[in-house]
């Protein structure tokens, strides 16, 4: 072929290539214009609630189409309202999710009343921290040590039966020899961190770090002491006993470990079942960009949080796990659990 025409051919075929529409992206042609419900099990004011709001505030530029993230919360049974509105009705197109209580998959795990959800259909996004739960004690008691604790008449402040809040004393009363007395009633961790500074409870139950971050006061001025904690990575825990090797029995420490687990989840992200693939890999993708976002880890340090994220494939094999627990272990946590 002559040059000039080779020329001509090649600018055709480029002009033609330049006129030719960009490949579509459905995930981004669906979200364009359209609203996320992003559904919160857990009160106002409390950690799940802030890690949801801010979440919120930065996933929306990170999902192709950039549809707006609106949270808002559905409180009740300690999380269980929201978990089984996700599961039978909320839209199963990726424009509602959920930040599920952790301490639901192990309720599943037991069968306990009310549950009428499989966490393992629900199709999980991510988390930005796995907290450790612990035990605070006002210094004043004069007990400084889980050791010391055991067998003294103290009182802890908790949400209700139920709640993680109610089950870590109650277990630790059961099997290592505490004599916590309950008193429920207060809802969210403000209002419980507000009693023990009124000095209505001796101790309350908390997750780390993000108790530093909101009272750095109990810790500057000798307020509080830290009794036992979860199981965690996170330095400031390394010298401090965990709740469960307070129990003397390992079988004990098993069942105290099965209803625990759900710390391994922090405090999870998910959709229904059955939404579209590909929306449910945006969301994960957007997710893990969300986390590494510069500006989002600023505002997150801040408040306080640790960033340790889980992906959603990961969240998703934890979840498998923790409802895999021999049956022997599930009937006697299911007492615990669901009282």
């Amino acid at each position: 072929m002559p040059i000039r025409q080779a020329s001509v051919a090649l600018l055709a075929a480029l002009a033609t290539f330049l006129a030719a529409p960009a490949r579509a992206d459905p995930v981004a042609d669906f979200y364009r214009g359209k609203s996320i419900n992003l559904v919160i099990g857990i009160n106002v004011g409390g950690s799940y609630d802030i890690q949801a709001r801010l979440l919120a505030r930065y996933l929306t530029n990170h999902i192709p189409g950039n549809p707006v993230i609106v949270p808002q919360n559905m409180v009740g049974a300690g999380g269980l309202t929201m978990a089984n509105w996700l599961a039978s009705l909320a839209p199963r197109d990726g424009t509602a999710m959920g930040m599920v209580p952790n301490t639901l998959v192990p309720f599943q795990a037991v069968s306990a009343p009310g549950v009428k959800f499989n966490a393992e259909k629900f199709g999980w996004i991510g988390t930005m921290e796995t907290p450790a739960d612990l035990i605070v004690l006002r210094t004043s008691t004069g007990i400084l040590t889980a050791e010391q604790a055991r067998g003294r008449d103290l009182t802890i402040a908790a949400s209700a039966k139920g709640a993680i809040t109610y089950i870590i004393p109650e277990m630790l009363n059961q099997f290592a020899g505490m004599k916590f007395r309950i008193v429920t009633g207060y809802q969210g961790s403000a209002n419980m961190a507000l009693a023990l500074d009124r000095a209505e409870v001796d101790a309350n139950v908390n997750s780390w770090p993000s108790l530093g971050a909101a009272k750095p006061e109990w810790f500057r001025d000798n307020v509080v002491s830290i009794l036992a904690h979860s199981g965690s990575n996170n330095p400031d825990l390394k010298n401090l006993p965990t709740i469960q090797s307070l129990a003397p029995k390992e079988d004990d420490r098993k069942v105290m470990d099965l209803v625990l687990s759900g710390d391994r989840l922090g405090r999870p992200l998910a959709f229904p079942p059955d939404v579209p693939q590909e929306r449910l890999d945006a969301l994960r993708r957007a997710f893990d960009a969300v986390v590494k976002d510069p500006a989002f880890r600023e505002e997150a340090i801040k408040l306080g949080y640790d960033i340790e994220p889980v992906g959603g494939e990961k969240l998703q094999a934890e979840v498998t796990q923790i409802l895999s627990a021999p049956a022997s272990i599930k009937e006697r946590a299911r007492p615990i659990i669901s009282p």
